[in-house]
């Protein structure tokens, strides 16, 4: 049928709207396009910039040096060593374990670091790096770098680890630090990002975790530029991070190696204290252990030789380790009766070689008495009847707070593990820790040292030098933090009558230069250098009235866990106290014969700054003390000392 005129014109008019109608749409279209085109690449550009960069720039954490350590006069104690480690990003990597398994045909890889590094690269992020070969020699570093292309994700790094290069003699007083654990991690709750750098290492224990911040310092960051297999172009730019803090120590390194190589072969422990500032010139625990095997990563059959050691190696027994003082404590006693005036300087007790309290006996060391006694001989002999007798008349209280007054019960600070507090007894502890009342009894034992006092070595050399320089010295051992000198707490007079104080110097001096003292033959002859002490021997165990029948077991019959403690405090020299010590040695017997020699021997060392002359010694000793010298391990040291004590 023929289309009419109009109905064409009808049919142009429709597709002409038509055309306008997507004409225009395509036009709004391309229009909207456009305007999203210029807000993406001129409002936007910076942002897709970065997210540009960030493809291709990665910024990475750059660990810094670890503060060092010395000691008095500068010798080093802990350091940093360059360490050569191959660590594997998972993201990078690709097929981690073709790639492992390539780098394994070019360098020896550990099997259980190795199979320890394949679990932690499952576990982690896959953009954490983590360690698969440590500490490695620079040739099989090199060799790595050189194959870098065909090992993605692969990187090898210089890193710093911690040394000690004296060893053992630092162990307890330093510590060690070792690689971030997830139970570190777990104790933190805003943990410094440092810490997931791949065997970031952190201070674990002693003064490397005490003053883990100082010592940490402050990461840097580096970006550096990586093409699209994630392969190191170039290193854009590099902000290198704060270092640790340096610290220095009051001890004495020369010092310290002779405490160690004297108490070698004994469990025990050694401190020394400058009665004027409180530095604690040594502190030494025996046995002790090599803290770089930790560091390292201490192998399994080192660590149960450790664990299962019976003078337990690990702890550390100069701060952590309590013991009865036993007679070390007398003077505790002595200046807590002379203080409330129950007895004089003069006034005696008769000792018949025991004091009777109801149906009970407290027996006297000595087993026929020493007669009539008074303060000076009740030391120098060391008289378990008189302390008795005035222990009894001045009562727990004041002995305790006596007792505190002079550092004992205290837990001292100190950036050190575990510091112990001790215990000084009072009424009212008994109650709350025994549920039970304070006896007569308990007094008695108290007054001598035993029963429930308890103290560490650190106390008794802190209480010796208190009693020597008649002042609040407290314990030091940070020296100075990056130069600056820290500061000196402390130092006011004791509250105590300084006559009664000069009473129990006098007494402690004729304890080593005294005929009759019990720690004669321990004596110092040297002119100047001549040293006061107390002897002290604290029971581990009851001794029945049937075995003081038929005579006490000797020590050396006993098995050595059973064995009495001996302990020995002293201070030189006694015209003018300079340094106080403290020698424990478990199981070791009597006082006088196990702890006063190793004292002397330290004392003497401590006064000259080094080996003393044979002449400081008694005649008819100095070819035992000559031959003990020549088996001592001790170390060359090149710097100087300032470190010797001088009246």
């Amino acid at each position: 049928m023929k289309r009419t005129p109009r109905d064409s014109d009808e049919s142009v008019r429709r597709i002409s709207r038509r055309a306008m109608f997507l004409g225009g749409t395509q036009l709004a279209f391309m229009g909207v396009l456009g305007l999203r085109m210029r807000f993406m690449q001129v409002d936007q550009a910076d942002q897709f910039r970065m997210l540009a960069e960030e493809n291709r720039i990665n910024i990475r954490l750059i660990p810094p040096n670890r503060g060092l350590i010395f000691d008095r006069n500068g010798e080093v104690i802990a350091e940093n060593e360059q360490n050569y480690r191959i660590v594997v990003v998972r993201e990078d990597a690709g097929d981690v374990d073709a790639t492992i398994a390539r780098l394994a045909q070019l360098i020896e890889l550990d099997a259980d670091e190795l199979e320890r590094a394949t679990k932690e690269l499952k576990r982690r992020s896959p953009f954490v790096p983590v360690t698969v070969a440590d500490r490695l020699a620079w040739k099989d570093l090199t060799v790595v770098a050189v194959n870098a292309p065909a090992l993605p994700g692969v990187t090898p790094e210089v890193g710093l680890s911690r040394h000690y290069p004296l060893g053992s003699d630092f162990s307890h007083v330093v510590g060690y630090v070792g690689p971030v654990s997830d139970y570190d991690l777990s104790k933190l709750k805003n943990p410094d990002p440092l810490l997931q750098i791949p065997k970031f290492q952190i201070g674990k224990i002693g003064i490397e975790t005490k003053l883990e911040t100082n010592l940490r310092g402050r990461a840097g960051t580096s970006r550096i530029e990586v093409n699209s297999a994630g392969r190191v172009m170039r290193e854009l730019e590099r902000q290198d991070g704060i270092a640790g803090q340096d610290l220095q120590l009051s001890v004495d390194a020369m010092l310290q190696n002779f405490v160690q190589a004297r108490m070698e072969g004994v469990s025990g422990a050694a401190v020394v204290m400058d009665t004027h500032n409180g530095d604690l010139l040594a502190i030494g625990s025996s046995p002790s252990f090599d803290p770089n095997k930790f560091v390292r990563g201490i192998s399994v059959p080192d660590y149960r030789e450790l664990t299962e050691n019976t003078f337990r190696p690990l702890a550390d027994k100069s701060v952590q380790g309590t013991y009865p003082p036993g007679s070390t404590f007398k003077m505790v006693t002595a200046l807590a009766a002379l203080e409330a005036g129950v007895i004089s300087t003069d006034e005696t007790v008769y000792c018949g070689g025991y004091k009777q309290l109801g149906n009970r006996r407290f027996h006297c060391w000595r087993r026929g008495g020493h007669g009539h006694v008074n303060l000076q001989k009740g030391i120098f002999q060391s008289c378990d009847v008189y302390f008795y007798e005035i222990a009894e008349r001045v009562g727990i209280e004041k002995i305790s707070e006596m007792a505190r007054k002079l550092g004992l019960g205290t837990r001292h600070d100190l950036p050190m593990s575990a510091i112990a507090e001790g215990l000084t007894p009072t009424k009212a502890w008994k109650r709350a820790n025994r549920d039970i009342g304070w006896l007569v009894g308990d007094t008695l034992n108290s007054g001598i040292g035993q029963g429930f006092v308890l103290a560490s070595p650190l106390q008794l050399a802190v209480m010796a030098g208190r009693i020597a320089s008649g002042r609040n010295v407290l314990p030091r051992l940070i020296k100075t933090v990056n130069g600056v000198e820290t500061e000196i707490k402390g130092g006011e007079p004791l509250d105590i009558n300084p006559n009664n104080l000069r009473a129990v110097r006098k007494a402690m001096a004729s304890v080593s230069n005294y005929q009759r003292g019990t720690a004669y033959r321990s004596r110092i002859v040297a002119d100047g250098y001549q040293m006061a002490g107390k002897t002290g021997t604290s029971q581990v165990r009851n001794i029945t009235a049937a075995e003081r029948a038929r005579g006490v077991t000797r020590n050396r019959d006993l098995p050595w866990e059973r064995r009495d403690h001996a302990l020995f405090v002293a201070f030189a020299p006694v015209s003018a106290p300079r340094i106080s010590c403290c020698v424990v040695v478990e199981h070791g017997g009597g006082g006088s014969t196990a702890a006063a020699p190793i004292a002397r021997d330290i004392v003497l060392q401590a006064q000259f700054g080094g080996l003393p002359p044979l002449s400081a010694y008694p005649r008819s000793q100095r070819g035992t003390i000559q031959s003990m010298r020549e088996n001592l391990n001790l170390r060359e040291f090149s710097l100087p000392r300032d470190g010797r004590i001088r009246t």
